[in-house]
C-alpha cells in the first residue's frame, strides 16, 4: 500500500479540491412568453424555442 513520505499542506489539498464545486443548473429565457426554463427543456407553459410543441390543459378550480 502507498504511503506518502510527508503531508499535504492544506493549500495544496484545496487547490485539488477547485474543481469540485457544484454549480446550478444553467437557465434560458423563452423568445415568446419569457419564462426561465431549463436549457434544451419544454417550459411549463409548452414552450420549446419559441413554439407551442404542448399542449398542457391548466389545472381546473374545485368548488367547495
Amino acid at each position: 500500500m502507498a504511503v506518502q513520505k510527508s503531508r499535504k499542506s492544506g493549500s495544496r489539498r484545496d487547490m485539488r479540491r477547485s474543481h469540485d464545486s457544484l454549480s446550478g443548473p444553467t437557465l434560458s429565457l423563452d423568445p415568446v412568453t419569457g419564462e426561465t426554463h431549463r436549457r434544451h427543456h419544454v417550459t411549463a407553459e409548452g414552450f420549446y424555442r419559441g413554439r407551442k410543441v404542448l399542449d398542457i390543459p391548466e389545472p381546473e378550480e374545485t368548488e367547495e
